[in-house]
């Protein structure tokens, strides 16, 4: 890599068409589990002798581990969406320990890394 302070502003549209192509199917499948979530409640079925507490204490494991995937997808649409303003501000792609540029490669593969990979590695972060 070169001394370049930041990545140029046909390289930070690059990076923004990436992360609003994955912030789109990140938030689709935010909303689907959001929408699983709200419609896997009890039924009326719930009642009849045939409902076995097996089944409910899976149900609830469903719900809990959907719960779970739900909060992690809400946080990756909020790093998302800050890469974006870190792209508005052109700092997009700067390690914000070393001040160096993050190599195109780990951008592509994590488009919100706000740590280099030497950085990223440092126990001391």
């Amino acid at each position: 890599m070169s001394d370049q302070l930041r990545y140029s502003d046909e390289e930070l549209e690059e990076f923004r068409q990436l992360i609003l192509t994955k912030l789109d199917a990140a938030t689709a499948l935010y909303d689907e589990l959001c929408d699983t979530l709200r419609s896997s409640g009890n039924d009326t079925a719930d009642t009849a002798h045939s409902f076995n507490a097996l089944e409910e204490g899976a149900n609830t494991l469903e719900r809990e581990a959907n719960a779970r995937l739900a909060e992690r997808q809400r946080q990756f649409i909020d790093h998302l969406r800050k890469a974006l303003v870190r792209i508005d501000n052109k700092t997009y792609g700067i390690c914000r320990v070393s001040g160096k540029l993050i190599p195109k490669e780990r951008l592509r593969a994590v488009p919100h890394a706000t740590l280099c990979v030497e950085e990223k590695n440092n126990p001391q972060h």
